[in-house]
């Protein structure tokens, strides 16, 4: 089904795959894991930065709290 039809995932599914890392529940198999590092922020915060993580999408932010964490790829 997946190989024949267009498909999306919800944000929503994302955040919650990176929370779940942070908790040591999964693990992502990507570089920079939340698992281990404190990132905490708005729920809307959070999911910017784990669609950024999961799809290796660098970032582009002014927020602090996004940039100071080392955690999510920023674009140049």
């Amino acid at each position: 089904m997946l190989a024949s039809d267009q498909w999306g995932i919800s944000a929503i599914v994302l955040w919650e795959l990176a929370k779940l890392s942070q908790l040591g529940r999964i693990d992502l198999g990507i570089d920079r894991s939340l698992r281990g590092r404190s990132f905490r922020s708005d729920a809307a915060d959070e999911i910017i930065a784990a669609t950024s993580l999961v799809h290796h999408v660098p970032l582009v932010t002014r927020d602090r709290r996004i940039r100071s964490s080392g955690l999510v790829p920023l674009a140049g």
